[in-house]
């Protein structure tokens, strides 16, 4: 029976989206209690210091928000960064299967993790909601445009990566290394906007800190994001960095099939 291109492409990616989905979630023992966990642990540990030092708003709104929507955003690039980036190595033994591309792997563990942060998100800010936290955002677009976006710039990360970490293994220590300041420089536990010229402009070269601080303005418009954000920026930087990523995989397909 004829199947189109198209077709083949779908079913693939289905059968890799439920193996993917079967994989991350029965991992290891209440693996999918870890999902929760991680930005659990951060948001409380970060709102014990901040309301230990006083601190009930930051830019204008309530920290709790401030930390949940921050970490959340953050991890939305994170999760589907370094997941994908190990996704060609994980399955080198589907590609026996000449339906199978290394790229369909990168893709379809991409929009996996994407999937899981909505729902650890929708739970999270329910829970919060369930301690009286105001968690209904002022512009639901706005927020989901910074996810988004930063779910787009992990994706084009990790087609990046996933080639050039099997082509140069001493790279994946590289990237490690690229990934620990992060956190820091993504304006995560702090507020890029008290960070003074010409070091915040700097620091907003990071395409990340911008969906950060987009994602707290869409919970809140009021707050006091800073100048220099773009929504642009974040797209037009995803958008070239899935471009390279996808180059990057025409060009050595073969031999990431072969190693």
């Amino acid at each position: 029976m004829y199947r189109s291109s198209t077709g083949i492409a779908l079913s693939v990616w289905k059968a890799l989206f439920l193996r993917e989905a079967v994989s991350r979630i029965s991992a290891g023992r209440a693996a999918w209690l870890w999902l929760l966990v991680e930005p659990v642990v951060h948001v409380v540990f970060l709102l014990f210091v901040f309301i230990t030092i006083r601190m009930r708003t930051v830019g204008g709104i309530e920290t709790a928000v401030w930390l949940l929507a921050g970490m959340l955003a953050f991890l939305m690039f994170r999760r589907t960064a370094s997941r994908t980036q190990n996704a060609v190595s994980s399955n080198q033994g589907l590609f026996a299967y000449r339906q199978v591309k290394p790229v369909d792997t990168v893709l379809v563990r991409a929009a996996l993790e994407g999937f899981l942060m909505m729902m650890v998100a929708l739970v999270l800010f329910s829970g919060a909601a369930l301690f009286g936290v105001d968690v209904l955002p002022d512009d639901p677009l706005g927020v989901l445009e910074a996810f988004f976006g930063l779910w787009l710039v992990g994706v084009g990360f990790g087609l990046m990566a996933s080639v050039g970490g099997e082509l140069i293994p001493e790279l994946n220590k590289l990237l490690g290394f690229i990934m620990m300041p992060m956190y820091l420089i993504s304006g995560v536990i702090f507020p890029i906007a008290s960070v003074p010229q010409p070091y915040r402009d700097w620091l907003m070269l990071n395409p990340v800190a911008h969906g950060v601080e987009a994602s707290r303005l869409g919970f809140a418009t009021y707050y006091h994001a800073v100048p220099e954000l773009s929504i642009a920026y974040i797209y037009n930087f995803a958008l070239v960095a899935i471009f390279l990523g996808l180059a990057l995989h025409v060009r050595y397909q073969t031999r990431l099939i072969a190693r």
